[in-house]
């Protein structure tokens, strides 16, 4: 088993039952709540999580003081990064094991569209599909959706250093980003959930009922909470 994943390993819950989506991956907007139900989903389906590295980015806060200036040193660090993960995890046996990600490897370029000058994303685009073709896609994707309050205040509340200038404006521009993409993705089943509605943390039934849909879905996009 890879240090990468091996570390990230939670406790599994006593009694914890895999799903026959071996490979999930969770995704939305900074601070929609990611990594804690990528957590949770890890310890109830006895799988391994792999977390992205996010705070390691040594350009990351530079890029929320000035984006126009580290935007491209952030995408690219971010992009390698990712892919040096989904590697690891590309020559892992996934018939027999199960994998839960707080991200997916294709959304690199949401962040890439949004913050790269038209030159840099030229560039990115000549790198992206050649790292791209030796990636695993996972069984399963559970896109979160909130709304912009609901995030500044998530955000607010975990209270990371680096991310105390990003502003309604931006979260607002990442949030279309994000619907957009996923409403055009169909490269594996997905489950569109709206956290405004459906409280993944605080209520059992919310998140149990949640669970089912994971090990049951397995054919286009189901939405949960509301569209």
């Amino acid at each position: 088993m890879s240090e990468i994943i091996e570390e990230m390993a939670p406790p599994k819950e006593e009694g914890a039952e895999p799903s026959a989506n071996r490979y999930l991956a969770v995704e939305g907007v900074i601070g929609v709540g990611k990594t804690t139900l990528a957590n949770r989903l890890a310890r109830s389906l006895g799988a391994s999580l792999v977390l992205e590295v996010v705070e390691e980015n040594p350009f990351l806060a530079r890029f929320y003081d000035d984006p126009d200036a580290f935007a491209f040193q952030t995408q690219i660090f971010f992009l390698l990064s990712r892919y040096r993960q989904h590697l690891e995890l590309s020559q892992r046996d996934l018939f027999t094991e199960s994998v839960v990600s707080d991200y997916l490897f294709a959304k690199d370029q949401i962040f890439a569209t949004i913050n790269l000058g038209e030159d840099e994303l030229a560039l990115y685009r000549t790198l992206l599909p050649l790292l791209e073709a030796r990636l695993n896609r996972p069984d399963l994707v559970i896109y979160l959706q909130a709304t912009t309050e609901v995030l500044l205040e998530r955000i607010k509340h975990r209270g990371r250093e680096f991310e105390r200038d990003i502003s309604r404006e931006y979260l607002e521009t990442l949030a279309e980003a994000y619907n957009h993409f996923f409403f055009h993705y169909d490269d594996a089943p997905l489950l569109i959930v709206n956290t405004n509605e459906i409280d993944l943390v605080g209520t059992d039934g919310d998140y149990e009922g949640l669970l089912g849909m994971i090990r049951e879905h397995s054919k286009g996009t189901r939405y949960i909470g509301g569209r």
